[in-house]
């Protein structure tokens, strides 16, 4: 697999940290966030709708 760019690299780097960042502040101020898991949207935090929680399967 090619290795990418300087560029491509710290833009990925920024991406990143700019999400875990989001997350945080979330998870701080008590809201749940929704991510992409197992091709699917799901919800994760405490107050999380349960109809988008993911179920064990």
């Amino acid at each position: 697999m090619k290795k990418p760019s300087e560029d491509t690299q710290k833009i990925l780097e920024t991406l990143q940290k700019a999400v875990n960042e989001a997350l945080d502040k979330k998870k701080r101020l008590g809201q749940y966030a929704v991510i992409w898991r197992n091709d699917r949207p799901v919800a994760i935090g405490e107050n999380a709708p349960a109809s988008l929680i993911e179920s064990e399967q």
